[in-house]
């Protein structure tokens, strides 16, 4: 049977709410020394990803308000997201199709649940697709 995203996925995934500022995310991020939080709302379905490049990038480098700015003005793009039950080839094939490092795990109800990161796959997958995994995100 193959692996999939929950055997992997990171559990205890620190979130940040859409209505929260981005130096609230800041701090998160420190704290728990990451590189992405899911956004999500009151009830933890998930909006967006807000990344720690997101913040240096759209806030900090154009001299915006880390305390006035909410998380979810940083939500943007399409959401790639796999569902518990989901290989983690699936994961892999999405984050280089997509060119992401992280995917958050959801419920049909859209609750986040977990989170697969590029080195949980680099864990688990065999060392070709792994290299592949990496070379296709690193590429854009």
């Amino acid at each position: 049977m193959a692996t999939r995203a929950s055997d992997i996925m990171s559990k205890n995934v620190t979130v940040i709410q859409e209505e929260e500022t981005i130096r609230d995310a800041a701090e998160r991020l420190a704290q728990d020394d990451v590189g992405a939080l899911p956004i999500t709302d009151e009830n933890k379905v998930i909006k967006g990803m807000l990344t720690d490049r997101d913040i240096v990038v759209q806030v900090v480098a154009r001299g915006r308000d880390v305390d006035s700015i909410t998380a979810r003005e940083l939500e943007q793009g399409d959401l790639i997201t796999i569902r518990p039950e989901d290989s983690i080839e699936h994961a892999a094939d999405l984050m280089a199709t997509h060119q992401v490092r992280r995917i958050p795990v959801v419920e049909n109800d859209g609750k986040v649940v977990g989170i697969v990161s590029q080195a949980d796959i680099a864990k688990t997958v065999r060392p070709e697709k792994t290299g592949q995994v990496v070379s296709e995100i690193s590429a854009g």
